[in-house]
């Protein structure tokens, strides 16, 4: 598995090796012990899976608080997406700032986001399916967001405020600026090292 460094250390994009015959192909896609050898302990509890059936779909940014805090583990299995990760962490040295990559069936790479960063993406693909991995279950009580297009965040989005597609919940998040202070850069503590 390729590891590849990010501009907020505590993400860390993988890259699973591909065994491809005449057959087709097998992929190692998940191993714990090969995340911990990066620095990364986090059990994950619940698998998601979604489907997007246009180009410029947003989902995001979302969060959930503590107790319910996530850590996500994220591939792409049809398609490809724009993903985001937004640390919104009080306290910590990248506050406000984020990681861009593009993640694609193609390219077979994967996003580790911890604890204490608000996650979306946009769809750079008709039919693009998403598989990610939680550290806690989902839990409505604790969901949260953050404006996906807020201008203190500096996202470069693929696609424009009048073209996308979201939810309508996902329009009415807060700005950086007015989300309470839910964690603390000393409270991640999904990645050691």
């Amino acid at each position: 598995m390729q590891v590849f460094e990010t501009a907020i250390a505590d993400i860390k994009v993988f890259k699973p090796a591909r065994h491809v015959d005449s057959r087709g192909f097998f992929s190692e896609v998940f191993k714990e012990s090969g995340l911990r050898e990066h620095g990364i302990d986090v059990r994950f509890v619940q698998d998601n899976h979604s489907l997007s059936k246009s180009t410029g779909v947003v989902r995001g940014l979302h969060f959930q608080i503590p107790p319910f805090a996530q850590a996500k583990l994220l591939r792409v299995t049809a398609g490809s997406i724009f993903d985001v990760a937004v640390d919104i962490r009080s306290g910590s040295p990248s506050f406000g700032r984020h990681v861009a990559v593009i993640l694609s069936a193609a390219d077979w790479n994967q996003i580790f986001i911890p604890e204490g960063f608000a996650h979306g993406y946009c769809t750079l693909e008709p039919n693009t399916e998403v598989l990610y991995k939680v550290s806690a279950y989902y839990s409505p009580e604790h969901d949260r967001g953050l404006l996906w297009n807020d201008p203190a965040l500096g996202i470069a989005w693929p696609v424009s405020a009048d073209h996308q597609l979201m939810s309508a919940k996902d329009r009415t998040h807060p700005v950086l600026s007015c989300l309470p202070p839910y964690f603390r850069h000393e409270q991640a503590t999904n990645t050691q090292g």
